[in-house]
């Protein structure tokens, strides 16, 4: 018998029987053969023709469900029509870079290990994955984050992620960014320390306080309407714990609301007049270029920034997260 053909060779030649109806007797006598029984050989064959072609789903990154972001940056693919890279990396040991891209839909954690040898590695570049351009860099060895140490990849919880010393490691100038209706963005982030100046990301005029700032500790502050700057009071992150952290802001009515690991607090800025005031350029891990002393201080894994009000989406955005990062 021929099960990949789904014949039987008989006397008078060759006769077609249902591929199904094969494996199905084939199991059929299995079952029987240790003492057990079918009790609907019909139905058997007919969850074998449900079974048998089904398929790996494609896949869909959180970009895919939920579009629209300004800026996305990730180790991870968030979205399945993104072709470019991750991140590009300078290797300690002779300052020579190179772009290291996905592997099912992970950073390539092998050759970027293969790349960095038993040195460091360090990012200058970080890309975004929403299309908009708004990649982040530092050419200025010093000053960039790091994400191997001594030949092994630098994670958290089994995943890449990217090291940002507190004293001098920034990213910068992702580029201009366009709000409609408010801003909303969400980070994963293991936070050395917290503090009212240490930045997980900022959109900032040079010169001026600044837009979005973005603290690791409350509050947060916006610009409204270039009329000043209104603080956003919530909850502090955690130092030493990986935490899933969103913000979503309504420019309409002042609304917002905060979450830490899925636990949200809703309220509403008094006196806010809005809309959301001209942005400059959005950086992470620091205030703005020449605002020294400002620096992220902690590891970071991904931020993803919209400009308008997610909070409707924000328990499915969340989910997503925290399914592949298992934080909480």
């Amino acid at each position: 018998m021929l099960l990949g053909l789904g014949l039987n060779l008989n006397k008078g030649g060759f006769v077609k029987i249902p591929y199904y109806a094969v494996l199905a007797n084939e199991f059929k006598a299995r079952v029987e053969s240790d003492g057990g029984s079918v009790e609907n050989l019909s139905c058997l064959k007919k969850d074998l023709k449900v079974l048998n072609p089904i398929k790996p789903p494609a896949f869909t990154g959180l970009l895919n469900d939920y579009s629209g972001a300004a800026a996305a940056y990730s180790l991870r693919l968030l979205d399945n029509t993104y072709t470019g890279n991750a991140i590009t990396v300078r290797r300690s040991s002779d300052n020579t870079t190179q772009a290291i891209g996905f592997v099912n839909n992970e950073l390539d954690t092998a050759s970027l290990e293969t790349f960095a040898g038993s040195g460091d590695a360090f990012v200058t570049t970080w890309y975004d994955q929403s299309g908009n351009g708004f990649d982040v860099t530092q050419t200025t060895a010093g000053n960039q984050p790091q994400i191997v140490s001594s030949g092994s990849t630098i994670t958290e919880g089994s995943k890449p992620i990217i090291d940002f010393d507190g004293s001098n490691d920034y990213l910068l100038n992702a580029g201009s960014i366009s709000y409609n209706g408010g801003v909303s963005w969400y980070s994963v982030q293991r936070l050395d320390s917290v503090s009212s100046t240490k930045r997980i990301w900022s959109d900032d005029i040079i010169g001026v306080q600044g837009y979005n700032q973005f603290f690791s500790q409350s509050p947060h502050k916006i610009n409204d309407n270039g009329t000043g700057i209104e603080s956003v009071t919530f909850n502090s992150l955690t130092a030493n714990t990986r935490q899933l952290n969103s913000f979503n802001f309504d420019d309409s009515n002042g609304a917002y609301n905060y979450a830490i690991d899925g636990s949200n607090t809703s309220a509403t800025k008094s006196g806010w007049t809005g809309p959301i005031g001209t942005s400059g350029t959005a950086n992470v891990g620091i205030m703005s270029a020449g605002n020294g002393g400002q620096y992220g201080d902690g590891k970071l894994q991904e931020l993803i920034i919209y400009p308008n009000d997610q909070s409707t989406n924000r328990t499915g955005i969340e989910t997503n997260i925290n399914d592949h990062y298992s934080i909480y």
